[in-house]
């Protein structure tokens, strides 16, 4: 057996496992993570596959492993391709005035707490202008350094700390009524806020940002709190919106779990990928930072924002709240499985004792 064959032949063993992995449901960091880099290992396996073409010059175990890499391609296709033009889109498109009384643009910016340059963000703010912006990772520093934007946006909502879970938002529309809850953990805030519009109408803003999958730790703290706030939306019965840095992509198990839950709207499914992390690397970026809207809602403009310095590229989203529910596709209802697992993901909260993930990595 030659050296080219032995070594695609440990890396199609390597990726078909990496593939298999998050089928079994573990809730676990080292599970979930291989959820993440599906199009990056869409590109190996084709890539690979070619190689495999090439370079075994054993017939046999040429076609196997060109077989194998291309079945691997298809597994990770299969989840991702929803996101390409492709695939079906959820959102509405508006038709009516982009900049009417009935529409809200909302900024979504983890600006990465160890990083200080406030001026970069506020000048990406001023210029996105946005009727909304949540800002992630906020110690007391970037509270500080973020405060000029009172001037334009009055209403506030802020709970900076030192551990990577802090959040303002700043908003220039005014609030009805504001909740800071602890889903999940302490001092790992979100924000539910009922918002009015020029026109008058209302609906509710969920900020959220949950911990990251980690290998080395389980991932109940995120999946929990998706899930409550799922329950919570559903529960609600007004108008929704669900922003910020999930730290999931939009094509993981969680993700359209709580699609299911809450059937809220996905604007990226048929339109792109829009990846928000690691705005340091091209090579190894993916969506992890979201807005879901319920079907009240069209979407009139997304777009991500230019770098800030931050390991996540801000995005901009911009909704028009419609008279009559619309939707081109919707997400699949919560069965009763659904339902099962997402108590079980609650119950696997309550026997969690430890410091939220990551809370000394930005220190």
């Amino acid at each position: 057996m030659s050296i080219a064959t032995i070594i695609l032949a440990v890396l199609a063993g390597l990726l078909l496992i990496a593939t298999a992995l998050p089928y079994t449901r573990i809730i676990h960091g080292a599970v979930r993570i291989f959820e993440f880099p599906r199009l990056q290992m869409l590109v190996l396996s084709v890539l690979l596959a070619l190689a495999a073409g090439v370079l075994v010059p054993e017939a046999g175990w040429r076609w196997g492993l060109v077989v194998a890499f291309l079945i691997i391609a298809a597994a990770q296709g299969f989840w991702v391709a929803k996101f390409s033009p492709l695939g079906r889109r959820q959102s509405q498109r508006y038709g009516g005035d982009p900049n009417g009384p009935n529409t809200v643009s909302i900024l979504s910016s983890n600006v990465k707490m160890s990083n200080r340059d406030y001026g970069r963000a506020l000048a990406m703010a001023k210029k996105a202008d946005p009727d909304l912006a949540l800002f992630m990772e906020t110690d007391e520093g970037w509270a500080k350094g973020l405060e000029p934007l009172r001037e334009s946006h009055p209403h506030v909502v802020s709970r900076p700390y030192d551990n990577s879970y802090g959040m303002i938002l700043f908003s220039r529309l005014p609030f009805d009524d504001v909740e800071v809850h602890f889903l999940a953990m302490d001092k790992v805030p979100s924000f539910l806020v009922t918002v009015k519009l020029r026109n008058g109408r209302h609906f509710r803003l969920y900020c959220v940002h949950p911990e990251p999958p980690v290998p080395n730790a389980d991932s109940a703290g995120r999946d929990a709190e998706l899930v409550k706030v799922a329950h919570i939306v559903v529960d609600d019965g007004m108008p929704s919106i669900v922003c910020g840095d999930l730290n999931d992509v939009a094509w993981s198990h969680t993700t359209r779990l709580f699609q299911r839950l809450s059937n809220l709207l996905d604007p990226r499914v048929g339109r792109g990928f829009y990846n928000t992390f690691d705005a340091r690397y091209p090579l190894m970026r993916w969506p992890l930072d979201h807005l879901f809207h319920d079907d009240h809602f069209s979407l009139v403009s997304m777009d991500r924002r230019e770098h800030i310095g931050s390991d996540h590229f801000p995005i901009l989203f911009k909704l028009a709240l419609t008279t009559t529910p619309s939707a081109i596709d919707r997400p699949e209802r919560a069965n009763s499985d659904d339902k099962e697992e997402a108590e079980d993901i609650v119950d696997d909260l309550k026997e969690l004792d430890r410091e939220p993930i990551g809370s000394n990595w930005e220190k």
